[in-house]
């Protein structure tokens, strides 16, 4: 029992570590947002139908209803995206996943608008912490700044992510996740064709290793193991430790890109990321 235990807690914080690498990544490939995001996409959709058929997993829809949500689903998750990588191009990967990681707390905060739960008041104080932190990143408003709009395109894409989520609870109770990410790339796939003709793709020759991995290893492969996770821990627990994703991608970064967090990011990281701890142990006592 504590094997099988133990084997599924390593599975978890390999997808999580995994996952991770979508900073760096994202960061390192020299290609048109939209682009890379296109050919993630392509290239992790082909990978994901090849296990869905290995493991005859069945991906038709069961009901007509829920063409509108999915695909609501993938525009907040192809928007969700764009701005982390915009994140990530305009200021570095500390910052970018750190304002990434206020999702949590957003979503909390959005919960109520969505589905019949109380407001807890204890969401404006860790909005409020949330804040500081965020202050912490950027002592300055500059929008000259490229820091300051690596934390807004990374607020931004932390609110699509947090609305995905809120989305895909109704529909997680019907579909598993491997089918919903399916669709979801499948449908950002078709809808980012246009961008192949107006915006340069040449550098594909180049970047194409780069982006197998961030299509193979990040979106396949660790997606499906942080989901596949969820049979076997809360969704508290995962989401704790979920919380290791910005330390992942901080540690990457340096090893590969030689980035060194500054001082503000080490500070106003920990607030974040203590709010994100906060609001994890209290889902788990509800």
């Amino acid at each position: 029992m504590k094997d099988t235990h133990f084997k599924h807690l390593l599975e978890l914080n390999i997808g999580i570590l995994l996952i991770s690498s979508s900073g760096a990544l994202g960061r390192f490939i020299e290609m048109p947002v939209p682009v890379i995001i296109w050919w993630r996409c392509f290239i992790a959709v082909f990978f994901i139908f090849i296990f869905c058929r290995y493991k005859k997993i069945n991906l038709k829809l069961i009901s007509k209803k829920d063409v509108l949500p999915i695909l609501l689903s993938a525009l907040l998750t192809g928007a969700h995206w764009i701005f982390y990588f915009n994140a990530l191009k305009h200021s570095n990967v500390a910052i970018g996943m750190l304002s990434l990681f206020t999702y949590p707390v957003l979503t909390a905060l959005l919960e109520p608008l969505f589905v019949k739960v109380k407001f807890d008041h204890v969401h404006i104080l860790l909005a409020v912490m949330i804040l500081s932190g965020i202050y912490i990143l950027a002592p300055e408003f500059d929008l000259e700044n490229s820091n300051v709009k690596g934390i807004l395109f990374g607020l931004l894409s932390a609110l699509f992510y947090a609305l995905r989520i809120l989305i895909s609870k109704r529909l997680i109770r019907n579909y598993s996740g491997t089918v919903l990410i399916f669709y979801q790339i499948f449908i950002l796939t078709i809808l980012l064709v246009p961008t192949l003709f107006f915006m340069d793709t040449s550098s594909i020759k180049t970047q194409f290793p780069y982006v197998i991995i961030l299509a193979l290893i990040t979106t396949a492969i660790g997606h499906s193991m942080f989901i596949q996770s969820l049979k076997h821990f809360a969704a508290s627990t995962v989401s704790i430790l979920s919380s290791t994703q910005p330390i992942f991608g901080i540690i990457i970064a340096y090893l590969f890109l030689q980035e060194i967090p500054t001082w503000n990011t080490f500070f106003g990281g920990l607030i974040i990321l203590s709010t994100v701890l906060i609001e994890s142990l209290r889902a788990r006592k509800r």
